[in-house]
């Protein structure tokens, strides 16, 4: 190929970088495409002649078929992978050229590369790519943050590959440094809960409540038509629906091992919460269960040895219910969520509007709901709320927290393990009482270690008291 002839490459070509690659030049955008394997490449462009893909043979070959500044997406995976691609590109690249990180990169990894970035010619952007395979391919929600001019010569394409919602493209700068992949990482944590939230709410439909896996589609497919509308909900009501095709008579799901994996966001986003001080219990719950879930041996040890949970029928709670508690769950959640997004947007300077991170997750991303039209409208109102107490959350939380602590008394009786529904109502009680336990917490502290603490009547003023005379 001439050299300048495509206007952007993909380096990395597993499933996520080749449907990003098709996706670009589904647009118009003439594309060039590298992975360490050449057959790899060359099978990618076999198989999809429409997208008229430049194969590179390598990233000097990459680099030369480019038009100059060049733009260059890397899709390969988090970690020293990302580091050994930029060693290779750095003597190759130009002044002004931009080079992408749209993995899912460790957002103080991405601080590194920034720093590194700010010594060369080239610019960097790390962005966080949401969608799965399907959203790749169709438009996924894109979090690019760092260089805000890369940003600007980039948005033309972003937006044009981006999924679309009724308030746009769901693609936005998401402040400085390493905001996009934190805000990524975050939305990784949110989506933790929401599937961990979603299936303590399905166990009790199942296991509580007797519903058949029928009846429970039906009733996430209801759901799916009101206030819980979302991709994972609909998903949820397909999954019952599909049938083991071993055993016909029993659904697929039923065939599944119970041990849940995991990339590492989650844990990330714990780790950064604690950090920062924020309380995420909501997110951590569903972290541990699926910590839990991978010690399966232990577990089945435990159920003999322990005799429980017994998860016996639930007398008296109906779906509406269980819909009631899932939603006042959602709202502790994304409140979380957003208050770990806000306080690490005030530390590291990200200048991250949240309002705007709503808007990007209405469509293509794994999170996608009508409920974040409303959170969107909760952050134009009030841009550093805290969303729980906002007029549009408050009312619908706190009517609906008697039937979450029905809903989570009856399942910790009943012997049914809801980590991330109790979360959510512990966090709820704790958040709403000013009086609680610490008192007790600060005095022994300061018996045992001299910590200090402040008196009701003096704050800010710190006092040590002898707690432990001697008789």
């Amino acid at each position: 190929m001439t050299e300048g002839q495509c206007e952007i490459g993909v380096v990395g070509l597993g499933v996520m970088g080749a449907n990003l690659a098709r996706n670009i030049a589904s647009r118009g955008f003439r594309v060039a495409v590298f992975t360490r394997k050449i057959e790899a490449t060359r099978k990618l462009a076999g198989a999809h002649p429409e997208a008229k893909f430049h194969v590179a043979e390598d990233l000097p070959d990459l680099v030369q078929s480019l038009e100059r500044p060049r733009r260059i997406l890397l899709m390969v995976p988090a970690g020293a992978p990302v580091d050994n691609v930029l060693d290779a590109l750095d003597p190759l690249l130009d002044r002004d050229d931009i080079v992408i990180d749209g993995g899912n990169s460790l957002f103080t990894d991405t601080d590194r590369r920034n720093q590194r970035a700010e010594s060369r010619p080239w610019r960097f952007v790390g962005m966080g790519v949401s969608g799965g395979a399907e959203g790749a391919l169709r438009g996924p929600s894109l979090m690019p943050g760092g260089d805000h001019e890369a940003w600007e010569r980039l948005r033309p394409l972003l937006e044009s590959i981006a999924a679309e919602s009724d308030s746009g493209p769901c693609v936005t700068y998401c402040g400085k440094g390493s905001a996009g992949h934190f805000v990524k990482m975050v939305h990784n944590g949110i989506e933790y809960g929401d599937m961990q939230l979603i299936a303590e709410t399905a166990i009790l439909l199942r296991r509580g409540l007797g519903l058949t896996p029928e009846e429970i589609a039906n009733t996430f497919t209801f759901w799916n038509r009101g206030e819980l509308e979302s991709f994972l909900i609909e998903l949820t009501a397909e999954i019952f629906r599909v049938p083991d095709p071993i055993q016909p008579d029993a659904i697929l799901l039923d065939s599944v091992l119970d041990r849940a994996g995991q990339k590492g966001t989650g844990r990330w986003t714990v780790r950064a919460a604690l950090d920062l001080g924020v309380a995420i219990p909501t997110i951590t719950a569903a972290v541990d269960a699926r910590a839990l879930s991978a010690r399966l041996e232990l577990r089945r040890k435990a159920e003999a040895a322990l005799r429980g949970p017994s998860g016996r029928p639930i007398d008296g709670l109906t779906s509406g219910d269980l819909a009631d508690a899932l939603y006042a769950a959602k709202i502790a959640s994304y409140t979380q969520g957003f208050a770990l997004l806000s306080t690490a947007s005030s530390e590291h300077g990200y200048g991250t509007v949240l309002s705007e991170v709503a808007r990007i997750w209405t469509a293509g991303c794994i999170i996608r709901a009508g409920f974040l039209d409303r959170v969107q409208a909760a952050f134009d109102a009030e841009p550093d709320a805290f969303l729980a107490l906002t007029d549009a959350f408050r009312y619908d939380l706190a009517a609906r927290i008697p039937t979450l602590r029905r809903v989570v008394s009856a399942a910790a009786l009943a012997g049914h393990p809801i980590p991330a529904l109790a979360a959510s109502l512990t966090w709820f009680d704790t958040l709403s009482t000013a009086r609680g336990s610490a008192d007790l917490i600060q005095a022994q502290r300061d018996s045992f270690g001299s910590h200090t603490y402040e008196r009701v009547d003096q704050p800010e003023v710190f006092v040590h008291s002898d707690w432990r005379p001697l008789y």
